[in-house]
Formats: structure tokens, C-alpha cells, sequence
């Protein structure tokens, strides 16, 4: 049976095109799409369980996959298979997570899988734009309940031009690289990286952005018509009391208003509105609470969600008693740990980084080995929270997908800064000690004086603020430096980071389901304020990089050989390279560079003298003499026809002066001229054309005695 294919176009500002198809893949999911952009080809499926969850949230999974297969090429690796996800993957979910979820009704609780590969690729687009726009087109095409479409794309500024969807030729000479999210009517998500640009071009490159995304649902919308678009299915929805919400709301509301006001610590907030809730729940019986137990602590949750957003919307008082612009009490300490190359504090009210810089020669870059993306990171960070940072103990599972994410944004946020020709790989670990509200900008402001405290000479330091949002209505408050709280019960967690002249990373989410551009705006003036009194923090501890590496952190020189004596160093099976290493106590990196076909050498090391005795073997593996100089040499060995003697400025460097090259007299012994250990000069003369052997002179520099008559 030939199956029934509808597609739809979408033509971008370029002339490039985008297609969508259904009909002809995947057909027992709720929905199926494949995008394709050239010859990049991504197939995204969603399935939705008939039945609900018996947790109280939206157990919603999006799942993005590069297949090796799609550029060509086989899995690295022991196993040739694709195994756990990768970094990148894993940002690429949570770019589509994060824009999807708000938008499911807040009472569904199905089981959901959003299922994004990369089936076919192409080296002039990049995947990643593209997987929003999949996941939603699919969701368009099921019956699955879903507010409305959305889109995502990424928008540089090439030349001074904005681009939708660049390349990655045309991304790496941007100085703009943004991912937006949104529906029709509003941006829901933004994360990206800029050369310190100001905060309206930032907003000018989410509006382009946002046309662009307005297209890309018309095509969504057109294509779910053209193959019929199915009838929203019923669910089983949540079950509700609105006798008991009313009687919670009244009995607790105030109470939670009154404690929210007295701008307590995280710790006794917490134990406070517990109490409240223990104290509501002593008045009920037992058959109430084993029948209604889940719709009590539900509407419990809403009252404390109401006082705390209600008493920021009336009277402008947060949690801490702060007003909607105050920025909690820091403090900074650099050079805490006394082995580590770099290290920092970074403490903003209950929020603490400490964060460590470690240099390295290439061999510890970090490889990236992708079908989409190869090459390596000389600059990268880790960002690490143990569940002790919120008092918690729950298990170890690995890296998080928030961990992920919040340490990308953290090292897009300094990468910027760091010169392009450092000679060192520089791993920051962020390790988050303490948390309540925005670790990963802790983290940011962490690592930049860890970096300038390594004596890694970035062009300016960094900070970072988080922006939080509480809205109901026309109403609505815009709060700098959030606490865990505000994030947890507001409407907005928008991130911005940067330098005294500009920014340099973002990331937005959104829980409602968009934002005005005026509320945007107000958001990013005030984050600035926030970013330039947070900075000010940071200059007062450290103000400029330290001018040297400390003692015990590597020294790293480079030095440049031709191709033609890396031989020799490495020497045969590596012997004369790793006797090196051993006896002088650095690492030697050997490599060639592709584009002047030269050796480059990186030496690393701590001791002086063990580089020094590095660069004194590569200086005399490299000598060699000019004919007609004269050099110094030693006498090391005596022969009854010469002396072999070595070049004084190039140890190792052998050549033999002949019993005739000694004097104008004639000799017999060569002990009667010179001795073992004998320092003495010579003229080279390049190769004999009669012994095809160096030939160096000792009397062609001495006066030659007149002839005899």
C-alpha cells in the first residue's frame, strides 16, 4: 500500500528552504514528522500514554539522538555502537524540554516521549535548530492536548547581518549565536553567546528570531490540516475539591503571608511553613486524610504559592525581605586552596561556588567526537552539585542534565574572555557547596577569579545574575538575584552574564506560556544594574589576572622545529622523549602543524631547570652550523687521527677535527695540542667534498706562519 505523504514548505529570508513531511515514516506514533534542510534530515515521533501517571507532575521525556550513520561514519570506541548520550545531545533536549513542557495542560500526567534523530546530516546546517520545530510539528500532527505551536531557531549576526539557521562556517565568524523558543504570540525560550554586545541588540536578534518562528507555525498549522488533523483526545484530568481549596486558602493563606514577610533564612522558612501545614492537617481525621491526602498538600502548595507571589505583586517584599532589585550580601576569597593552579569562593547569600582553574598542554583538551561536530575544547568547564548543597541525601546517578546545562551556559559565559592565544588547556570545576537560587551565575563569577587567580590573562572579568518574574494579570514584578524559592514559585528564570562593556551568555525559561518584549526589556536593564554591582564585588577581591603562574603550577613554552628533526627528539619507540620527560620532570607534546609543516614542541613543566634542560636537548637537536662561523667546542673523546669534540651551545652535537685541522705545524700526537675537557674555538666549513663528512678547522683561526724560503 502506497502510503498518503503531505508536506509543507517553508522558505527562509535566504532562499533556503525547509520541508516538513508526514504519511511516509513512523506511523504507529501518535505523530511523526521528518525536517529536512538541505540534506539534513531529522525524524521526530511522539507517543502519549491512554492512561495517567499516578504522579502528581507531567512525566514528559524528550530524547534527541545523532545517529553516526547519517554523516557516514562508525561509533568511536571499544563498542561501535551509540551508547548514553552526549553532551551536546543532552543540551539539545533540554533546549526542546524547556519550550514544550509549559505548554501540556497542567493537569495531564501521561506518560510522554518526544523522540527527536538526526537521520541524515549535512555540514551546512546544524541539527540543533531545527529539533524544536520537529518536536512540535509531531505534536501538531497527534491528538496529544497541547496549547498551541511553537518553533525554535538560532539567529547569529554575520558581518553584521542577522541570519536564521546559520551555518557552522557562518556561526564561527558571528559575534551573535542565540537559540530562541516561542509560539505566535511570545518567546518562551532563549539561551545563547555573544562578543559583548549591548541589551538591544540582543533584543533585536530575539525579534528577528521570533518573525522567523512565526512563519515555521504556519507551516506546522497547515500541514496538521492538510492530513487531517485529529481530535484532541480526553484524559483522565486531575481530581479536584473546590470546597476543600476554598476551606485550605482560607485557614492557611494568611498565615503563610505573615511568615513570608519576616524575611527569615531558607532553613527557618522552611520549618515555619511546615508547621503551617502540620497544623492544618492535626484538625482533619483520619479518613479525610487518607481520601483527600494528595488534594491537601496540593492546595496547601497553591495557598504558600499565593501568599509568597501576592506579597511581592502588593508590597514588593521577597522572601529575605529584599526589595524586587536588591542583590543578596556577597563575598569572594581567591587563592583558597593551596595546590590548585587557580581557586576561588564566590558567596551570594545562601549560594556558594568554590571553583578550581587547572592548566594543561593539548593533551588534555577535550575531544569531541561527534557526527555532527569534531575537534577539541581548550577551554572548558564542569560544574558539579552534590545533593549536600540543599541539605538533602539522595542518590548519586551520574551527571544531570541539569548539571549539563548549567555548566555549558557557565563556560559560554567565560570562553569569551579567554585569549585565543593562550598556550594552556584550562579546565574550571565549579563545585556548589551551597544553594538557594541561581549556582550556575555563582559558578560564572566563581570561575572568573579562579581564572585571573591561575594567571590566565582573560581580557575582563565576568559576572552573572539570575532574573526572576512574578506576573498575575496586568500586574507583575521583575526580581533580581533570585532565591530557590522565587524560582520554584515565579514565572521566569532568565540568566544573563557579562562584562562591564557587554554580554556574554543568557538562558531564559519561561513556566508561563511566553513573555512581552517590555517585560524582556525591563529584565535585562535590570540585570545589568545587578551584573555591574555584582562585578564590583569580584574587582574589589581581584582586579587584574595575576601577572605569572604560581610556583607549583606548570610553566608552558612553545617552541617551533622543522618536520625534519621531530625524528630525532621522539627518537626510535619514543626512547629519547620519554628518557627527557624522566630526567627533566616536564611533559613534551609533540605536533605538526598542518599549515607550516612545522614541529610545534609544547614543554610543561615547573621546574626552571627541568624546561631549561628541555629546550638546551631541542636547541641541540635543532643546531646546525652556518659555514664559515666559528663556535666554540669541547674536546670528549681522543683519537690517534683527531679529537671528536662537541659544540658548547648544542650539547650532543659530535663532529671530529682532524689531526691536520689542529695546527699549520705538523702534528704527530694530538695530545700535543689538545686534551680531553679542552675548550676551544673552530671554523666550519660545511661538508668536505673529498670525505663527504662536517669539517671544522682549529688553525684556519690561527695567523699562518710565513713559508720557509
Amino acid at each position: 500500500m502506497i502510503p498518503k505523504i503531505h508536506t509543507q514548505e517553508i522558505r527562509l529570508q535566504d532562499g533556503r528552504t525547509i520541508t516538513l513531511e508526514t504519511g511516509k515514516l513512523a506511523k504507529q506514533a501518535d505523530g511523526s514528522v521528518v525536517v529536512r534542510m538541505g540534506n539534513c534530515m531529522l525524524l521526530a515521533t511522539v507517543v502519549s500514554s491512554r492512561t495517567a501517571s499516578p504522579v502528581d507532575f507531567l512525566p514528559l521525556t524528550v530524547d534527541y539522538r545523532e545517529k553516526f550513520a547519517a554523516a557516514g561514519r562508525f561509533p568511536g570506541g571499544f563498542f561501535k555502537r551509540e551508547a548514553r548520550p552526549s553532551d551536546q545531545e543532552v543540551l539539545t533536549m533540554r533546549l526542546v524540554d524547556r519550550v514544550l513542557r509549559p505548554l501540556f495542560p497542567g493537569d495531564y500526567h501521561a506518560e510522554t516521549q518526544v523522540m527527536i534523530q538526526l537521520m541524515s546530516h549535512d555540514e551546512e546546517v546544524m541539527p540543533d535548530a531545527l529539533a524544536g520545530l520537529a518536536a512540535s510539528a509531531a505534536i501538531q500532527l497527534s491528538d496529544i492536548p497541547f496549547e498551541y505551536p511553537i518553533s525554535e531557531v538560532r539567529v547569529a549576526r554575520v558581518e553584521g547581518m542577522l541570519v536564521i539557521n546559520p551555518s557552522k562556517a557562518q556561526l564561527a565568524t558571528s559575534d551573535i549565536d542565540i537559540m530562541i523558543g516561542a509560539s505566535e504570540d511570545s518567546v518562551a525560550m532563549v539561551e545563547g553567546e555573544f562578543d559583548e554586545i549591548s541589551e538591544e541588540e540582543m533584543l533585536d536578534a530575539i525579534a528577528f528570531g521570533h518573525q522567523a518562528i512565526k512563519d515555521q507555525i504556519k507551516a506546522q498549522i497547515a500541514l496538521a490540516e492538510a492530513s487531517g488533523k485529529k481530535e484532541t483526545r480526553t484524559y483522565e484530568e486531575e481530581n479536584s475539591d473546590a470546597d476543600l481549596q476554598k476551606e485550605i486558602l482560607e485557614a492557611t493563606y494568611q498565615d503563610f503571608y505573615e511568615i513570608a514577610k519576616k524575611g527569615l533564612s531558607k532553613g527557618e522558612r522552611s520549618e515555619q511553613f511546615s508547621q503551617i501545614k502540620e497544623n492544618f492537617v492535626k484538625k482533619l481525621s483520619e479518613e479525610e486524610l487518607e481520601e483527600k491526602g494528595e488534594l491537601i498538600s496540593r492546595y496547601i502548595k497553591e495557598s504558600q504559592k499565593k501568599a509568597v507571589r501576592d506579597l511581592i505583586l502588593d508590597e514588593g517584599i521577597r522572601l529575605d525581605g529584599r526589595k524586587t532589585t536588591d542583590i543578596r550580601p556577597i563575598w569572594c576569597e581567591v587563592d583558597y586552596l593551596p595546590s590548585a593552579h587557580g581557586s576561588s569562593i564566590f558567596t551570594r547569600g545562601e549560594t556558594q561556588a568554590l571553583a578550581t582553574a587547572t592548566l594543561g598542554t593539548s593533551r588534555e583538551a577535550n575531544i569531541i567526537d561527534l557526527p555532527t561536530d569534531q575537534g577539541e575544547e581548550r577551554f572548558y568547564l564542569h560544574y558539579n552539585f552534590p545533593p549536600f548543597s540543599t541539605g538533602e541525601a539522595r542518590p548519586l546517578r551520574g551527571t544531570s542534565r541539569r548539571e549539563v546545562g548549567h555548566g555549558n551556559l557557565a563556560q559560554r559565559a567565560l570562553k569569551k574572555v579567554v585569549p585565543q592565544d593562550c598556550p594552556y588547556t584550562i579546565r574550571v570545576v565549579s563545585e556548589v557547596l551551597e544553594s538557594n537560587g541561581s549556582s550556575s551565575m555563582a559558578t560564572v563569577c566563581a570561575g572568573t577569579m579562579a581564572l585571573m587567580d591561575a594567571g590566565v590573562q582573560i581580557s575582563k572579568p565576568v559576572s552573572g545574575i539570575a532574573m526572576g518574574l512574578i506576573t498575575e494579570g496586568d500586574k507583575f514584578a521583575v526580581l533580581s538575584d533570585i532565591l530557590g524559592d522565587e524560582d520554584h514559585l515565579g514565572d521566569m528564570d532568565f540568566k544573563v552574564t557579562g562584562t562591564a562593556d557587554g554580554i556574554t551568555a543568557c538562558q531564559m525559561d519561561i513556566k508561563i506560556k511566553g513573555l512581552r518584549f517590555d517585560i524582556m526589556t525591563q529584565a535585562l536593564n535590570q540585570a545589568k544594574e545587578g551584573r555591574l554591582h555584582i562585578l564590583k564585588h569580584i574587582t574589589d577581591t581581584i582586579d587584574t589576572p595575576n601577572k605569572e603562574v604560581k610556583d607549583h603550577a606548570p610553566k608552558m613554552i612553545y617552541r617551533r622545529i622543522a618536520n625534519e628533526y621531530i625524528g630525532a627528539l621522539i627518537g626510535p619507540g619514543g626512547k629519547v622523549i620519554q628518557e627527557l620527560q624522566k630526567e627533566s620532570g616536564c611533559t613534551i607534546v609533540v605536533t605538526e602543524d598542518p599549515v607550516t609543516e612545522e614541529g610545534i614542541i609544547e614543554i610543561l613543566g615547573t621546574s626552571p631547570e627541568g624546561i631549561a634542560m628541555v629546550e638546551a636537548k631541542i636547541d641541540s637537536i635543532t643546531f646546525k652550523p652556518q659555514v664559515g662561523e666559528t663556535y666554540e667546542v669541547k674536546v670528549i673523546k681522543m683519537l690517534d687521527f683527531g679529537a671528536v669534540v662537541e659544540y658548547t651551545e648544542a650539547p650532543g652535537n659530535e663532529v671530529l677535527l682532524h689531526v691536520s685541522e689542529l695546527a699549520w705545524e705538523r702534528t704527530e700526537n694530538v695530545s700535543d695540542v689538545v686534551n680531553l675537557g679542552d675548550i676551544l674555538e673552530v671554523k666550519y666549513f660545511g661538508i668536505d667534498s673529498r670525505t663527504r663528512k662536517e669539517k671544522v678547522s682549529r688553525k684556519a683561526l690561527l695567523p699562518r706562519p710565513p713559508k720557509k724560503e
